[in-house]
């Protein structure tokens, strides 16, 4: 046999072995390579039952702060802007009760709230305690939150046109009797303190003619504006 037919064979073999080197190089995985291909990868969406809804951020954030404003010599209030219940929330517990129109009326103080959360909670400003004639809130308080513009109001710290000098401690303590009297429905206990007390530390005489004819309705609901 020739040299020619001698290689042919060993040829013939290199060439099935490179064919079959090539087929394995196309098909092998890389180092690291699972030889499965791997499935799509998908990413759920958020699932929202039926009875769910989205939180909304407005019940959270008053529109505009509703402030009480005077006539400027103090004696009629007159509450501008809308009062609205954003909620219970921590320092700010209490029951709130509301007029026909869903208008917050007046607000149970709970053990632990704080005055400023209440405002901010109610949008009721100004402070809520110098409204209801008190330094401080306290549980079991019941806080009047809409001032009746036809109805006198006299201010706790002291009368607007108080001289210099005046006992601003004797007037606290009168206005606080009188508010517990009204609490209590004792309507002649708070015109006792009224007539005998307060009426003298006032100097204007429409604001004592003004306070005098609720006293002497002895309407509570009046009084409590007045005095609680």
């Amino acid at each position: 046999m020739s040299g020619t037919h001698k290689l042919a064979p060993v040829l013939a073999a290199l060439a099935l072995t490179a064919a079959a080197l090539a087929g394995c190089t196309a098909t092998a995985p890389a180092a690291g390579q699972t030889s499965k291909a791997s499935a799509p990868t998908t990413v759920a969406e958020p699932v929202i039952e039926a009875t769910q809804t989205p939180q909304s951020t407005e019940s959270e954030t008053c529109a505009g702060l509703s402030e009480v404003y005077g006539d400027g010599g103090g004696l009629y209030w007159e509450r501008q802007g809308t009062l609205r219940d954003l909620g219970a929330r921590e320092f700010a517990w209490g029951k709130v009760a509301f007029d026909d129109d869903g208008t917050p009326l007046t607000y149970t103080v709970e053990p632990g709230d704080v005055e400023a959360v209440i405002a901010e909670r109610l949008c009721a400003y100004p402070g809520l305690g110098s409204m209801n004639h008190v330094r401080t809130i306290h549980p079991g308080q019941v806080l009047w939150l809409n001032p009746d513009p036809d109805t006198p109001w006299v201010p706790y710290y002291s009368p607007h046109d108080a001289p210099a000098g005046f006992q601003q401690i004797p007037y606290q303590q009168a206005i606080e009797s009188a508010g517990a009297a009204v609490d209590a429905g004792d309507v002649d206990r708070v015109r006792a303190i009224w007539n005998d007390t307060l009426k003298g530390m006032f100097v204007n005489q429409d604001t004592i003619d003004a306070v005098q004819k609720v006293v002497d309705s002895g309407e509570l609901d009046a009084l409590r504006q007045l005095f609680s």
